[in-house]
């Protein structure tokens, strides 16, 4: 954990580091082929586990279904996977037990075996595991959203974690690719879902809840009654800790389902994924503190604005919204936070950089 003055200091050295390198583009256009990037990675460092730790299976495939374990799902996007391996490689360098985490990542059919092999070669000693998410099965209750990302299939996966994962998986963390961890990623999965909670997610109930759903939507008696008896509060789906035992139980992937259906013919919001899980969960949230996700930091869904870490200790950086840091950096227009997430860029084109990170050895 770091306070948000620290890394601001941190990202002010980081720039100044970084303009010495130069400034090129390291990642393929969304029009460039997945093969052409697929061994643009250096292999990460070796993160092995301090004396603390349990002992663990070595096997993966004990270890994918160990409760022991430290649970985390993302989704694997070729257009993304730069987010996806830095984000891999802050929560191995600042977990304490690296080696009793598994990965249960999820792609489209298309690209999950050169997506398996990147990660490979990247990381020779992770414990993961690739599952393909069959996207015609929500592909057509998907609408058009406010901005084209956003309505992705593989946007939709996290809604689908209970039917993708192997049924033993009981607890997960889900992240977006667009973040990294300075903390112990150990911390949030000893979060505690109290009563019937299904998920932990940092809630910001001082934001316009009103403002995720129309007009028609809250004029509509039918609908919005699903808020009645509660105090529905924003939470943003990047980070989450979500019990899938009860997720199962409760039939939740059906319920989101079914709201999606009422949005194809009701048109009530604009956001993507997001509207559905406000609607199923919002005012039954496990509340977790807001220093696990520091997000918006790639602006608003339309503009890729620069924008501050809020005040106080920071134990993970988003940066949801439209600009990522990546991109920035390669342009050359980039944020005083992106900096913060150039360390654990892996791409090959920044080796001259990131050695010279690691001499400082700050983050």
């Amino acid at each position: 954990m770091m306070s948000s003055s620290r890394l601001l200091i941190i990202s002010a050295i980081i720039s100044a580091a970084f303009l010495t390198v130069g400034s090129i583009r390291l990642f393929p256009d969304e029009n460039s082929s997945f093969q052409d990037a697929s061994s643009d990675f250096m292999e990460a460092p070796g993160y092995q586990n301090g004396p603390e730790c349990s002992v663990l299976p070595k096997n993966k495939l004990l270890l994918a279904c160990d409760p022991s374990a430290v649970h985390i799902a993302m989704t694997l996007d070729p257009a993304y996977l730069r987010g996806t391996v830095s984000a891999v490689h802050s929560i191995l360098k600042h977990t304490s037990c690296p080696q009793n985490i598994f990965f249960h990542f999820i792609a489209s059919g298309s690209s999950h075996g050169l997506l398996a092999e990147t990660l490979s070669s990247v990381f020779p000693s992770l414990s993961f595991k690739v599952y393909t998410f069959d996207e015609a099965i929500v592909k057509n209750l998907i609408s058009s959203s406010i901005r084209q990302a956003l309505d992705s299939p593989l946007n939709y996966a996290r809604s689908y974690l209970s039917e993708i994962l192997s049924s033993c998986v009981r607890r997960v963390i889900y992240l977006d690719s667009d973040v990294i961890v300075v903390d112990d990623i150990k911390k949030l999965w000893k979060t505690s879902l109290t009563g019937s909670r299904t998920i932990g997610a940092p809630e910001y109930c001082h934001a316009n809840f009103t403002k995720y759903f129309s007009e028609r939507f809250w004029s509509d008696r039918k609908l919005s009654s699903v808020f009645d008896s509660k105090t529905p509060c924003y939470f943003n789906t990047g980070v989450m800790v979500i019990d899938l035992e009860r997720w199962r139980e409760g039939e939740y992937t059906r319920k989101i389902e079914n709201w999606m259906r009422v949005q194809k013919e009701e048109r009530i919001y604009e956001l993507g994924s997001l509207p559905p899980f406000l609607l199923v969960f919002a005012g039954e949230i496990e509340a977790i503190d807001h220093q696990w996700n520091q997000h918006g930091l790639g602006g608003d869904n339309v503009v890729s604005s620069c924008r501050s870490l809020h005040p106080g200790p920071v134990s993970l950086i988003h940066w949801s919204g439209k600009g990522k840091p990546w991109v920035r950096l390669d342009d050359g227009k980039a944020c005083p936070v992106d900096y913060l997430w150039a360390p654990y860029d892996l791409h090959k084109s920044q080796r001259r950089y990131l050695q010279y990170n690691q001499d400082l050895d700050i983050l």
